[in-house]
């Protein structure tokens, strides 16, 4: 019994996991290591979803220092929509749905225009660390999407 108990249970997450990555655009999905175009079966567990790479290489360089790309592979899992977004990465406060940006595929939203108009002075390089580094990231309640 257990045994079939188990055997079901790795079918739903083994399913769940596809289901999810059927969703996914790959066209659109770049490696967050090399910025090649990315593979399904070159994946990683993080957070709450998936990041994907472009070949095994890159894939081990993620998993044997995953914090150095944090923020990379935060920007993946909201640019793919795997996880949804929960108040304003800056505040912490009630998303407003008239303030947000795009950058590189992933919407942020922001709780006013004052920290919307913060973000969209930054620099690529400081909205990729202050939007979506691992700080940011926690401040903007991010979780798993809700799958429809």
């Amino acid at each position: 019994m257990k045994t079939l108990v188990a055997s079901a249970f790795a079918f739903v997450v083994a399913f769940s996991a596809v289901s999810y990555a059927e969703k996914i655009d790959f066209e659109k999905v770049k490696c967050l290591i090399s910025g090649a175009a990315a593979k399904e079966d070159k994946a990683a567990d993080w957070k709450d979803g998936k990041v994907y790479f472009c070949c095994g290489n890159c894939q081990k360089k993620f998993t044997d220092d995953s914090k150095k790309f944090a923020s990379k592979a935060n920007h993946q899992l909201i640019a793919t929509a795997q996880v949804e977004q929960g108040a304003c990465p800056f505040s912490g406060g009630e998303l407003n749905k008239d303030a947000s940006i795009e950058f590189k595929g992933a919407k942020i939203g922001f709780c006013c225009n004052n920290c919307k108009g913060k973000a969209e002075k930054m620099s690529d390089e400081d909205k990729l660390e202050k939007l979506f580094g691992d700080a940011a990231y926690d401040k903007a309640k991010f979780k798993k999407a809700e799958t429809k």
